[in-house]
């Protein structure tokens, strides 16, 4: 079988580069955040390879699925019909759960078409997404959205200075005039002094005619109370204006359970149909692991190929260490790690092969012990007669490879070079980072911290977490560990700030990133880097923006344009007016301390420290190199960024010089070994200034590292949710009911 051969690839920073890739083996692509593993491997050879795949299709379909750009490489030889599993979250609405995003809830479906009783229907009925299953009064969502009067009326208001706070419903809008020319209220009395009868009026009165409208009333128009007006045009499924009106939308609506349904979102005629007392709503509020429990308990006959189906899937799921998950949870609910878990174990149930399956970091958000459960996954993937390249930091995962491409040796313009090509036992003989890493010999923190105090949770409850009561050190750096779904996110996240709501709450929410947005606008230092150049050139500093007067008129100021080549994919190439800088020519005449606007753009972090003066720069660049972002540049698109960039980017903006609580959710999410030594310097200086740090994390290391620890366990879901062990990590390592104990062991002991 012939080899996947790249020849001379240069996206982004890769320094031409060639490499052979073995077919039906796992290839591991290592090295430090922008050193090129994402350019080689998402953006190189699998952008080419659906590329290829989409050419195949007819124009039609060709228009209508995800456009590659072509690859800055000279060729791709051999490649496989490719499947890219990254981590991009699986999203989707309220109609998206879990049982749906796998294929399970159809399976149930069918068995309760089948089997059910009484009988009320074929499959599409049990449907919440189907009009002759869904419940009528929530329309298959399982909650209603209704007004909040709070926000929505100021009663120290009349109509005419603007009681009613919602868009066209304000003095002057078109909504506003259905209340005012009614004939039913003093339009200059406070709501506050309504009678309730005329309270009763403005908020829920059904449609009617009014008896004595003011003049300017139409012939045809009815009348209706705030309240239903609002409902129909802005909370029905088919409105269209709720989609114009979300982010008000939020300050004025309540959401709450559906009092018809309770939650289940069928109507009562489908949930009337049962299996051993069981309604279709009741099976997937189950976890996983108990509704395998349950569908094994139906005694198997004619339809025990669908009970083996369903087994079969559910099994995978659990494999995959998401026992713990219900059906009926929502798809945007659930992590990057778990969304990246659902989509690997959809493959396990196909049987094809020769596929190229390329993976993006899945050990993001797990424990080692969860990890155990992926390898597993990815070598069955891989024996199965597929090619398998995974993108990865994590050491567990690195082992396994048949292939190591090691890229490096810097990050931004000193990387996209191969370090290292071979076999896990001779990495740390490598001449990189990452075989410096593999060389050390690992220890953990022998001299803890003495905590300051105490922040106490007493019986904290919230899903799995019933009546904890617990003691966190301050003044030192805790980590709480425990594998995925024991527990950890609930209570710092959710039940810590109940109890203490002025924590600091830096979790992986991704920030918003357009193309147009870069490291200076994220640091809101572009208005300083404009007026600098405004000052020593004595013009405009509108001009010195790539979004205003100083705009490219070619490009628009993005720097690129792209050209359409019809039916194949556009190309995305520098604009040849600015030659990439998207500002107009003109304006890299003026100059600042002899450099133009794009020659600023241009500089690295580090360069601009010494550039820019310190006053107004120092504090935040010093922060970016402090945590080893030095080789970016001051222009570099957010939307460009590795998931560890953007998690590193974001702590500069959240952590400020005060002692504060601060909550760090998995800070290590992305980063190479070697960058979390620069992130524990980094913790250690906010510890000195007298904060608190409570880091959730799997990260052996880091764990090694902490001054106190806090397991939550001892499983997920129902079997997690109690503390296993709280202590320093010399205590944790004798710890007997710990799997994080096991699992640092071994880590420390180098295997």
């Amino acid at each position: 079988m012939k080899d996947i051969i790249v020849t001379k690839a240069r996206q982004n920073n890769l320094k031409n580069i060639s490499l052979q890739i073995p077919k039906n083996k796992i290839t591991v692509f290592t090295g430090v955040s922008g050193s090129g593993k994402s350019s080689l491997v998402f953006e190189t050879i699998g952008a080419e390879a659906q590329r290829q795949i989409n050419e195949t299709q007819n124009s039609f379909i060709r228009n209508r699925l995800q456009h590659f750009g072509v690859p800055n490489v000279d060729k791709i030889e051999n490649l496989n019909v490719p499947f890219i599993i990254n981590q991009k979250r699986l999203g989707g609405n309220a109609r998206s759960t879990v049982g749906t995003a796998t294929d399970i809830y159809a399976s149930l479906r069918l068995l309760f078409s089948r089997i059910g009783e009484p009988f009320v229907g074929y499959s599409n009925v049990f449907s919440f997404n189907n009009p002759q299953g869904m419940c009528p009064e929530c329309e298959g969502l399982g909650f209603v959205q209704t007004v909040n009067i709070g926000t929505l009326f100021d009663k120290n208001k009349s109509l005419n200075e603007g009681a009613i706070q919602f868009p066209t419903f304000q003095p002057g809008g078109w909504r506003l005039t259905r209340y005012i020319h009614s004939g039913y209220f003093d339009n200059d009395k406070k709501l506050k002094d309504y009678t309730n009868k005329e309270w009763e009026l403005l908020l829920n009165a059904e449609e009617h005619t009014p008896k004595k409208p003011s003049k300017e009333w139409g012939k045809t128009v009815k009348y209706k109370g705030v309240i239903p007006r609002i409902e129909n045009s802005f909370l029905k499924k088919d409105s269209k204006e709720n989609i114009t009106r979300k982010e008000t939308l939020k300050k004025v609506i309540i959401t709450k359970k559906c009092p018809v349904c309770e939650g289940q979102r069928l109507n009562p005629k489908v949930l009337s149909c049962k299996i051993k007392g069981q309604n279709i709503a009741d099976c997937t509020a189950l976890s996983v692991d108990d509704l395998l429990i349950f569908i094994k308990s139906i005694p198997s006959g004619t339809y025990s190929s669908v009970l083996q189906e369903l087994e079969k899937k559910l099994e995978n799921l659990i494999d995959i260490g998401l026992q713990y998950l219900t059906l009926d949870r929502q798809t945007d609910t659930l992590s990057g790690g778990e969304s990246q878990r659902i989509k690997m174990v959809k493959q396990l149930g196909n049987s094809l092969v020769d596929l190229l399956y390329i993976f993006d970091e899945p050990s993001i958000g797990l424990h080692p012990k969860d990890i155990d459960h992926i390898v597993d996954i990815i070598k069955k993937i891989r024996d199965k007669g597929n090619t398998v390249l995974i993108v990865e930091h994590d050491p567990d995962l690195i082992k396994i490879a048949d292939l190591i491409v090691d890229m490096g040796p810097e990050s931004g313009k000193n990387g996209g070079e191969i370090m290292y090509q071979g076999t896990f036992k001779n990495l740390k003989n490598a001449k990189s980072k990452t075989g410096s890493y593999f060389s050390k010999t690992r220890h953990y923190n022998k001299h803890p911290r003495s905590p300051k105090g105490y922040i106490e949770i007493e019986n904290g409850s919230l899903f799995n977490v019933k009546n904890i009561s617990v003691k966190i050190p301050k003044g030192i750096m805790t980590v709480v560990t425990g594998v995925a779904g024991s527990g950890k996110s609930t209570l710092i996240n959710k039940i810590l700030p109940l109890f203490y709501p002025e924590v600091t709450i830096i979790d992986q929410s991704v920030f918003t990133a357009s193309s147009r947005s870069n490291v200076l606008t994220y640091l809101n230092l572009s208005n300083t880097v404009r007026k600098l150049f405004s000052l020593a050139n004595k013009v405009s500093d509108k001009l010195f923006s790539r979004n205003g007067e100083g705009a490219c008129p070619n490009c628009k100021g993005l720097g690129v344009e792209k050209i359409d080549l019809a039916f194949m994919d556009d190309i995305e190439q520098p604009c040849e007016v600015c030659q990439g800088s998207g500002y107009k020519p003109e304006v890299l005449q003026y100059h600042y301390h002899k450099k133009n606007i794009a020659e600023v753009m241009d500089m690295t972090v580090l360069e601009a420290l010494s550039f820019f003066p310190k006053t107004e720069f120092g504090h935040d660049l010093g922060l970016l190199i402090k945590l080893g972002l030095d080789y970016l540049t001051l222009g570099q698109r957010l939307d460009s960024f590795s998931g560890g960039e953007r998690q590193r980017l974001k702590l500069t903006k959240e952590l400020n010089e005060t002692a504060q609580v601060i909550v760090l959710d998995e800070p290590s999410t992305g980063l190479h070994p070697i960058d979390n030594e620069k992130l524990l310097s980094f913790f250690d200086e906010l510890i000195k200034k007298g904060n608190t740090l409570i880091v959730i994390e799997h990260n052996l290391d880091i764990i090694a590292q902490a001054d106190w620890i806090i397991d939550i366990g001892p499983g997920a879901g129902k079997l997690g949710g109690k503390i296993v062990f709280e202590g320093t990590v010399e205590n944790l390592l004798s710890a007997p009911h710990s799997a994080t104990s096991k699992y640092l062991k071994k880590h420390l002991n180098g295997k």
